[in-house]
């Protein structure tokens, strides 16, 4: 494995990706736009290390039971530097709620339950400087690419190829100085920020793009714990994260005594939204969520961020092989958020782009031919990626529509059918059994780490009869199991923006 690859974009996807392809065997070029993280700590990365390229650098990360297989499968010292570093381990026990933990007995499956807890910085910073040694890669901080070098052949069949050779480059640390680097492999891992897709087009690429908005805005504050003070207990009557329809909000616990709360509305809440920005009226908000209270009072934590928010939120699905007709790219392929991007509020994009890292490295290494390698490449990720996107895109069009709903007044849960009597019935069942029934919260909690597909607990022959007994109660008291204490949207914005308050 002698062949060249150059990866664009050192954030956590690209690492992995270079990291994955260094142990493989292959030549590792990183190119990466920001200033490498600054000498010292996890404190001294998230509050100095200036990331532009990465918007979404300081909001909070989930790093899911899927992400943390394979971290700890193939790199447990990188793991161990990471909790040396302060991160830590959650474990599916950890996760039991305290009302069923006399059910819980350990399962086979239950080790790939956990997450890791840690601000995004944290992560990066100690996964960079593990990458920086390995011996087959380097990474050029400041260095920006500019373009892309594509070589347009025709075939004698009639078929054209556009095989990429290169990238050109400005170096901010040399003066600005303009170069070109030729390579056999171009991986894009540059993210939200990608600049390949027009690129590519303009040069002739065929690339169909799905983009659907998810018509949100999330705004973020981060905290930490007083001195001696520590985190609260979590309580499945008052939870720390919940979806009350004209707003979603979550604690994303972090290290070393740091945690991060988001606060996510629908863009036509205009009133919050402007109010949400001030972080007076963000503790207020919080203040109003039950679950959020033992987190943020005055005696438990202080704030050490303003509130900042991040828009334009899409997810977004990218297919380089649209066609039998289309142009053949060769020697091209985009990983993570550059080709399948989803709603960041449900935390799974380091999970997707880490396994989209190691499912690319596995092809190259397993295939020589560069039209073999995009074809095989594609079909990985539409099997292992594709599930993962079509089902946060299912939950954002049903958070949009009952976002609105709430705003106009009406009922949400309405069936017009017998069919969606059905399907509201068999939800309310699961979200009642899942509350008090430890296998069928097991089940939910593999769909929220991503081991398995999305769902596919249901195929559980223990579960679906636990949801259809629970169906038997009734659909009114198992939608209780959904109500969720805290201010209704007209008392929200009654209490944070009045101006006599």
């Amino acid at each position: 494995m002698s062949q060249s690859i150059a990866v664009v974009g050192a954030g956590i996807c690209g690492l992995f990706t270079g990291l994955s392809l260094a142990r493989k065997g292959f030549d590792v070029t990183l190119f990466e736009r920001d200033v490498p993280p600054p000498e010292g700590d996890a404190e001294e990365a998230f509050f100095n290390w200036q990331r532009r390229g990465a918007a979404q650098f300081r909001h909070p990360h989930a790093f899911l039971g899927l992400m943390c297989s394979v971290l700890g499968e193939n790199y447990p010292d990188l793991l161990e530097e990471l909790l040396e570093a302060g991160a830590r381990k959650m474990t599916f026990a950890d996760m039991v709620p305290k009302h069923m933990a006399d059910q819980y007995q350990p399962e086979a499956g239950d080790e790939k339950l956990w997450m890791l807890l840690c601000r995004r910085a944290t992560i990066e910073t100690v996964l960079r400087r593990y990458v920086a040694r390995e011996a087959n890669l380097r990474i050029h901080s400041q260095t920006f690419v500019t373009d892309v070098i594509v070589e347009e052949e025709a075939t004698l069949t009639g078929e054209t190829t556009l095989t990429v050779t290169g990238l050109e480059l400005t170096d901010r640390q040399n003066q600005n100085r303009e170069s070109i680097h030729s390579t056999d492999v171009i991986v894009n891992a540059s993210g939200r920020a990608d600049k390949f897709y027009q690129w590519l087009q303009n040069k002739g690429a065929h690339i169909d793009e799905q983009r659907d908005d998810a018509e949100i805005v999330y705004y973020t504050r981060h905290y930490e714990l007083r001195e001696g003070v520590s985190e609260p207990e979590r309580d499945s009557d008052n939870p720390s994260a919940g979806d009350l329809g004209y707003l979603k909000y979550g604690v994303f616990p972090g290290d070393n005594g740091h945690f991060a709360i988001i606060v996510c509305l629908p863009n036509e809440e205009s009133e919050l939204r402007t109010a949400v920005k001030d972080g007076d009226k963000f503790d207020q908000i919080c203040m109003n969520i039950p679950g959020l209270v033992p987190w943020i009072s005055p005696e438990q934590a202080k704030p050490t961020t303003s509130p900042f928010g991040i828009g334009e939120i899409h997810a977004v699905w990218r297919d380089y092989i649209p066609s039998a007709s289309a142009p053949r790219l060769l020697n091209y392929f985009a990983v993570g958020d550059a080709a399948a991007r989803t709603n960041p509020l449900y935390g799974r994009g380091c999970s997707t782009g880490t396994v989209h890292a190691h499912l690319l490295s596995e092809v190259l290494s397993s295939e020589a031919d560069p039209w073999q390698r995009a074809n095989a490449f594609k079909a990985q990720t539409e099997a292992e990626i594709r599930p993962i996107f079509s089902a946060s895109l299912s939950e954002d069009k049903r958070g949009i529509k009952k976002a609105a709903a709430i705003r106009e007044g009406r009922g949400v849960e309405t069936a017009g059918s017998l069919k969606q009597w059905f399907a509201l019935a068999f939800g309310d069942a699961l979200v009642a059994a899942a509350k008090y029934q430890l296998h069928v919260h097991r089940g939910i909690m593999r769909t929220v780490n991503l081991v398995e597909k999305p769902g596919m607990f249901l195929e559980d022959k223990k579960i679906r009869n636990t949801v259809l007994r629970y169906m038997l109660r009734g659909r009114k008291r198992n939608a209780a199991a959904r109500i969720e204490r805290a201010a209704s949207r007209e008392d929200m914005i009654n209490s944070v923006c009045d101006p006599s308050t």
